[in-house]
C-alpha cells in the first residue's frame, strides 16, 4: 500500500507523464533562466547566449501545450509564470547592466509583473479568482521578442529594432495591467461575492 508521503509529490508534479514532463520543463527553464542572465552579463557570444534563451522560450510553449495535454498542477500553476517573469526580467535587467537597454522601461515592466502578481495572490486568497488574459499572453510574447531582438547578432548594428519592441513591450504591459486591476474590481462589484476557496 503506497503511503499518503509518497502520494502527495505525484499529485504536485502531476499524475500523468503529460503533466510530470510539463512541470519539468518549467522547472529546468525556472533553473536555467539565472544561467541566460549571467551569460547575457558576461556578454558570452550572442549566438550561444541566443540560442539559450530560444530554447528556453520553447520550453515554455511546450510545458504549456503538454499541460493541456494532462491535467494542470498547483505546481505548475504557481511556476509557470514566475519561470517566466524569471527568465524575462533577469535577462533585461542585465541587458540593462551592459548598457544594451534603458533602465526606465525594465523598472516599468518589473513594477507591473510585481505588482499585478500581489495583486492576484491577495484576491487568490480572498476567495475571487482574477483570470489570465489573452493580453497577458501578447504582453508576455512582445517582451519575449524585445529580449530575443537585443541577443539576435544580426540586429546588433540595428539597436532601434529592440529598443522599438521594449517600449511596445511596455505598453502592452502597462495596458494588460489595468485590465487585470478592472477585471477584479468588476467582479467584486458585479458578484458582490467572493467565490470560495
Amino acid at each position: 500500500m503506497t503511503s499518503n508521503t509518497e502520494v502527495k509529490p505525484a499529485l504536485m508534479m502531476g499524475g500523468s507523464k503529460w503533466s510530470l514532463g510539463a512541470n519539468l520543463l518549467t522547472i529546468a527553464r525556472f533553473v536555467l533562466a539565472p544561467v541566460l542572465a549571467v551569460l547575457v552579463y558576461q556578454q558570452n557570444p550572442w549566438w550561444v547566449t541566443f540560442w539559450l534563451a530560444l530554447g528556453l522560450g520553447a520550453t515554455d510553449f511546450f510545458d504549456g501545450r503538454m499541460a493541456r495535454r494532462g491535467q494542470p498542477t498547483r505546481l505548475g500553476a504557481f511556476l509557470d509564470p514566475l519561470a517566466d517573469k524569471v527568465a524575462v526580467l533577469g535577462v533585461a535587467f542585465a541587458l540593462v547592466l551592459v548598457d544594451r537597454f534603458w533602465w526606465v522601461p525594465v523598472v516599468i515592466i518589473t513594477v507591473r509583473e510585481v505588482a499585478i502578481m500581489v495583486y492576484r495572490s491577495y484576491w487568490g486568497r480572498q476567495g475571487l479568482a482574477v483570470p489570465a488574459r489573452k493580453s497577458g499572453k501578447h504582453k508576455a510574447l512582445v517582451q519575449g521578442l524585445a529580449v530575443a531582438a537585443a541577443l539576435l547578432p544580426p540586429l546588433e548594428p540595428y539597436p532601434l529594432v529592440a529598443d522599438a519592441l521594449l517600449w511596445l513591450a511596455v505598453v502592452f504591459t502597462v495596458v494588460s495591467g489595468v485590465q487585470y486591476l478592472l477585471d477584479g474590481s468588476n467582479a467584486l462589484s458585479t458578484t458582490g461575492e467572493r467565490q470560495s476557496p
